[in-house]
């Protein structure tokens, strides 16, 4: 399994223009982070989760030339703005792209994207197909896909574990028996989205202590904001066994 982080930022990390931060101005690529999405290659499947705004920027500087499936975790447009941008692997492929959603995330995308969803079909639209994800694990080609619900504030999000991977985003509380459920995994994915306290999503400490509860092998933290600081600063402040991803981070496992 080989994963690659396509994004690792949020829309309140982007550089902004006039923004002065240091973050913005660095020169250093780690600091520049698109959208949050993740591209999981296992072996005949191709899934990407979640499609921002940058998603057709993430895969042609990813070289992606295949995708089977997309899964959302929730509905902020920063996580599904980019579903329009299948079209291109539809049209290569000659195949529909499955799309795999809570109920209520796909009410969402059925009012930001009603033209997919039309009883009057115009040539050349996103072709996808549906799935309903609850709390029953499902299956992709051959591979047992796990969801787990967080909190983001109020707003239910879904994290997934593949084997013994963890991704997780837009996280500010997490249920017993969602931890339960990561338990033992080997390489984990959490947010942390800045050093301040944050209404909906774990600062650098709250994600740092969910990262030692896990134990995993190796904790990577995503949906950073420029907030934050940068990338070779924090990185020294952090345990040998936690590190901030970046975009086009890769490795593989088993």
């Amino acid at each position: 399994m080989k994963i690659t982080f396509l994004g690792t930022g949020t829309s309140q990390g982007i550089p902004v223009i006039g923004c002065g931060c240091v973050v913005c101005k660095s020169s250093d690529s780690r600091n520049q982070r698109l959208r949050v999405s993740l591209l999981i290659e296992i072996d005949d499947a191709t899934i990407v989760i979640d499609s921002g705004p940058d998603f057709r920027y993430q895969m042609l500087r990813q070289n992606v030339r295949d995708l089977d499936a997309i899964l959302f975790t929730h509905e902020h447009k920063d996580h599904v703005a980019g579903l329009d941008d299948i079209r291109p692997f539809n049209y290569i492929l000659k195949k529909h792209i499955d799309v795999y959603a809570t109920e209520r995330v796909q009410e969402a995308l059925k009012r930001e994207f009603s033209y997919i969803f039309s009883d009057i079909k115009y040539h050349g639209i996103p072709q996808i197909k549906l799935y309903t994800v609850n709390e029953q694990p499902f299956i992709i080609g051959g591979t047992t896909i796990i969801p787990i619900e967080v909190m983001h504030f109020k707003l239910p999000v879904t994290g997934y574990r593949v084997k013994n991977f963890t991704y997780i985003t837009d996280a500010k509380t997490i249920s017993d028996s969602s931890f339960e459920k990561i338990k033992g995994t080997k390489i984990l994915v959490i947010n942390a989205l800045q050093k301040e306290a944050h209404i909906s999503h774990f600062t650098l400490d709250e994600a740092i202590a969910f990262a030692n509860k896990v134990g995993a092998e190796q904790t990577y933290f995503t949906h950073m904001s420029h907030n934050l600081g940068l990338h070779s600063e924090i990185e020294n402040e952090l345990p040998s066994n936690i590190k901030l991803a970046y975009d086009g981070l890769s490795f593989e496992l088993d």
